[in-house]
């Protein structure tokens, strides 16, 4: 059975430490509303580490969040952010299985500046998931409270669409500027074995 060396393992479980430990730093830290990096992290974890750590990673940081955010706690929304936001790292898992799938029937399709752009394409688009996903669970908080499941949907979605614009513009720019340099760093320090990013740079 093949095993990994154990440099790189301890290479690994470092930087997934430093992840969590500065995601959770900057995610517990007052900052603009809906100007996150959360996200940004687990599609990443999810792309280097596999899915399943991807879902995991966003589920804790929002676990966590729920009871530690500088906005308060999160009340009945928890498993609507954890669920979101593990979607989001499960997204970063399956799109390196597609650039994997996609390098081996074509081999032009490696081309950093349509990376670059189908990068920051994704990131908003999960962000925008996950909007949708927690105005359900503010939605959800209305019925409870006695609103009727049509009106509760409206005023949620009518509320948070004008904070989504911002999360969902500020998530395009942090992946576009930051995804391609942190894996090539990444890389550089042996932690994306065979990235489709080492031939390009």
């Amino acid at each position: 059975m093949h095993m990994q060396p154990p440099t790189r393992n301890s290479r690994r479980v470092a930087v997934l430490g430093v992840f969590t430990a500065l995601c959770l730093a900057m995610q517990l830290s007052p900052r603009l509303p809906n100007v996150e990096f959360t996200s940004f992290f687990a599609f990443v974890v999810g792309f280097v580490f596999g899915s399943f750590l991807g879902v995991w990673f966003g589920g804790f940081v929002m676990f966590v969040n729920g009871f530690l955010s500088p906005w308060g706690f999160a009340g009945v929304n928890m498993p609507f952010q954890i669920a979101g936001m593990a979607l989001v790292g499960l997204s970063g898992g399956f799109y390196r299985r597609f650039l994997h799938n996609e390098k081996n029937t074509n081999q032009e399709a490696d081309q950093p500046s349509a990376k670059f752009y189908e990068v920051a394409v994704l990131g908003a688009f999960f962000t925008m998931v996950y909007d949708v996903i927690t105005n359900l669970g503010v939605a959800f908080s209305y019925i409870i409270a006695g609103m009727q499941p049509s009106l509760a949907i409206m005023t949620a979605f009518a509320y948070g669409t004008p904070f989504s614009l911002i999360h969902v513009s500020s998530s395009f720019a942090v992946f576009a500027v930051i995804f391609l340099p942190l894996i090539r760093a990444l890389n550089n320090v042996m932690v994306v074995e065979k990235s489709w990013l080492k031939r390009e740079f």
